[in-house]
């Protein structure tokens, strides 16, 4: 039987240019949740120094906290959604709570102030985090995987569906980061329960939308419809039931990380050799496949290098816009937060042109093997804070930064994002056996929280010019000043560039024994 168009009622043609409307309501519900979550994060590290009166060392750190489980519930989401609630419920489920902790921090930003006057103001951010961890726990890893269930197998238009998807995530985060600067980052401390507020109606909006479509639009070519709970699911209500106990849990996570003694970082090993266990010791692997899952792990560590690097941007780098870089263009100030816009921007230019680039040295052979790529992005990286450390060599008190450098830094760090968050995505998805393909993608997801935790500890590093104390130190190497700070991530990127850069070839044949393994021999 061939799928008809929900418009005319004829066949509709895997060939087609077009696209089943589900993608475009898929579209709609992720650009507004990630107007949420960007929108929210652009203002974060401003509003936890400015209005809730915390140190910047404080601040990054349970910002590197909060990003960090926002990367690591995605796991629980996830095996939820497959074994009881299926994509609608958990997206529904996810959205409103991430509703709801943006309303909740636009209460605790309506009563703002230090913690020993305002104690329920700050139990209220810790509140307000919580349940949106939670809520993304369940609405990131389900609203994706969704894309791919409106296509068939063989469906050419599968690459470009997951491209427009793409450019709804980016337009999302532009949208979200310009008004939650403007009407938020206004340098009055009262107006961030505005960003708050707008994040908070953003979600909801993506969440009512979504609903509104499900019914109607989410269904495969031949009509049977995609998301639903699945059949066998007995714990429906359970898992209701569960979500006051999780909530809990990463509260309590987020405060003793925060307020007592590491707690995230031991969190993240754990799961690390949990997985790996897991994966190696079963005894059905080829050799094949197992050289395949080295790669995999090997490329993961050396993404915690880019994105500890690269998730400056909403903290030490928010921090250097606010206090140390001229921002003002004709006449006008510019919100420090709203230069993370940069990012997004670039990237929807440089992604076709990227594709193009790749596609080009492919037609002649010599497009470079994954690894080799993501050096590249590595060292792109390392160019940007090199960029900024000639910015403010020698730089002297009082005397303020062109914006010129921290452009320059976004866009050389975009075209390290292109080179290496698309092409690990990638390299995972083709190594991964069908069997751990879920627990692969989850070791990529741990990284980028090992990656979000470490950013906070090193914009914790950032030497704060209005700090009396002794200055910070890593591994013995004491940061003075800010070219000290940015030559810390120069020397760290450019170390991992190099090093990957000569694992490459080794990587690459270990990618060929996956892709192409040897003939089994015959008796």
């Amino acid at each position: 039987m061939q799928p008809l168009s929900a418009q005319s009622g004829q066949p509709l043609s895997a060939d087609s240019t077009s696209h089943p409307r589900g993608l475009y309501l898929l579209f709609a519900t992720e650009m507004w949740e990630r107007f949420s979550y960007y929108g929210m994060r652009a203002v974060l590290v401003l509003f936890l120094t400015k209005a809730m009166m915390m140190d910047k060392a404080f601040a990054s750190k349970f910002y590197g906290g909060y990003t960090s489980l926002v990367y690591l519930t995605p796991l629980i989401g996830g095996f939820i959604s497959d074994r009881y609630w299926g994509n609608r419920r958990s997206i529904i489920t996810g959205g409103l709570l991430m509703a709801l902790g943006q309303f909740t921090l636009f209460f605790c930003a309506s009563n703002y102030g230090p913690v020993e006057s305002h104690a329920l103001s700050h139990w209220l951010l810790y509140l307000g985090l919580g349940v949106m961890i939670v809520g993304n726990g369940f609405f990131k890893p389900n609203i994706s995987s969704m894309v791919g269930t409106l296509y068939s197998a063989t469906d050419k238009r599968k690459d470009a569906a997951y491209t427009i998807f793409y450019m709804g995530i980016n337009l999302g985060s532009f949208i979200g980061n310009t008004i939650t600067s403007l009407i938020g980052d206004t340098g009055n401390p009262s107006d961030f329960r505005w960003a708050f507020l707008a994040c908070g109606i953003a979600m909801l909006l993506g969440t009512v939308v979504f609903n509104w479509g499900k019914d109607k639009y989410l269904h495969t070519p031949t009509g049977e419809q995609v998301g639903l709970t699945p059949v066998q699911s007995g714990g429906i209500m359970g898992v209701y039931a569960l979500l006051p106990v999780l909530l809990a849990l990463i509260l309590g996570i987020l405060w003793l990380d925060s307020a007592k003694f590491p707690t995230i970082a031991p969190l993240l090993g754990v799961a690390v050799l949990g997985i790996s266990y897991m994966i190696f010791s079963d005894k059905s692997l080829s050799g094949a496949d197992v050289k395949g899952i080295m790669v995999i792990f090997i490329v993961s560590f050396f993404v915690v290098f880019f994105w500890a690097a690269f998730e400056q941007a909403p903290a030490s780098l928010t921090f250097f816009a606010d206090e140390q870089m001229d921002r003002t263009i004709f006449g006008y100030t510019l919100p420090a937060s709203i230069f993370q816009n940069l990012n997004a921007i670039f990237v929807v230019i440089g992604a076709p042109l990227m594709a193009m680039v790749w596609t080009a040295l492919g037609r002649r052979g010599a497009e470079p093997p994954s690894p080799l790529k993501m050096s590249i992005g590595l060292a792109f990286l390392a160019a940007g804070y090199l960029v900024m450390c000639f910015g403010v060599n020698n730089l002297q008190p009082g005397v303020k930064v062109s914006m010129f450098f921290l452009v320059a830094l976004y866009f050389l760090h975009s075209v390290g994002e292109l080179c290496l968050s698309p092409i690990g995505l990638s390299l995972v998805n083709k190594l991964a056996p069908v069997k751990f393909a879920s627990l692969l993608m989850a070791v990529w997801f741990l990284a980028n929280a090992a990656a979000n935790y470490l950013a906070g500890y090193m914009s914790s590093l950032y030497p704060d010019p209005a700090s009396t104390g002794p200055a910070p130190q890593l591994l013995g190497f004491q940061i003075n000043n800010l070219y000290d700070f940015f030559m810390v991530f120069v020397v760290s990127a450019a170390a991992a560039a190099i090093i990957l850069f000569l694992l490459s070839g080794k990587l690459a044949k270990m990618m060929d024994a996956r892709n192409y393994p040897a003939p089994t021999p015959q008796a």
